[in-house]
């Protein structure tokens, strides 16, 4: 299917003589990635990282303030609209403001914006799990006296974790894509986005997809990455 797929959209550009600043053929964008392959690499590293730091620290503080919101309803219901808000921020719009807040040098707006972006998915499906406790176990803690964060901790957490890897499983593309596209409005040019941005101004299109080619690659294996950890963290759940 996806061999059939590269077939025709090289047969359409080839034949219908399409310019490549619309659409590259696949042969010349996978000419350039091989090329280009050093380089794809060093940027894809320098955009991974980012992308990794700013997604775990996100999904930490997703699963903190998830903890925190299933302790206190109240707290909870507020929270949600809050952190929806902070979801619609546009990494257009944040990512400038954050270059100007740190060094040109510096990486750490990237991360920042990568950390508010993964927030959001983690916080929500992680409270929906931490709210979605059996009866039964919660009688049989109570039976034990306990406290309010041992239940969380020995009941609530647990219980949530297909629901906090679901939320991780969507943040790991995310995270990609954030730290990709947040390369584009200045800062350190060591990533694939300002890569693209480059290429793209050079008139290289066929080496701008290359790098294009590079991210895509880079978000299938953060979602692998969730995946694999998916499965060690729950076990019972291999079918």
């Amino acid at each position: 299917m996806g061999i059939g797929g590269l077939a025709l959209w090289e047969l359409v550009v080839k034949a219908g003589r399409i310019a490549p600043f619309v659409l590259p053929a696949p042969s010349a964008i996978w000419e350039q990635f091989w090329l280009s392959r050093e380089v794809i690499w060093k940027t894809g590293l320098a955009s991974g990282t980012n992308a990794l730091v700013g997604l775990v620290g996100g999904a930490v503080l997703g699963i903190l303030a998830a903890m925190v919101a299933s302790r206190f309803r109240l707290l909870g219901e507020a929270s949600i609209p809050v952190a929806a808000a902070l979801n619609a921020l546009p990494i257009i719009a944040l990512a400038p403001i954050l270059n100007n807040m740190f060094e040109s040098t510096s990486s750490i707006p990237r991360r920042i914006v990568v950390a508010i972006v993964v927030f959001f998915p983690v916080f929500v499906n992680t409270l929906r799990g931490l709210r979605q406790v059996d009866p039964t176990h919660r009688e049989l803690m109570d039976s034990y006296a306990a406290g309010g964060w041992t239940f969380t901790r020995l009941v609530r957490l647990p219980g949530a974790l297909p629901f906090v890897f679901t939320g991780l499983r969507q943040a790991s593309s995310l995270a990609v894509i954030a730290a990709v596209v947040a390369e584009y409005f200045g800062g350190l040019q060591d990533g694939l986005g300002s890569r693209i941005t480059s290429a793209a101004a050079n008139t290289a299109y066929p080496r701008a997809w290359a790098f294009v080619v590079g991210a895509c690659v880079l978000g299938l294996v953060f979602y692998i990455a969730a995946l694999g950890l998916e499965r060690l963290a729950t076990p019972w759940r291999r079918p």
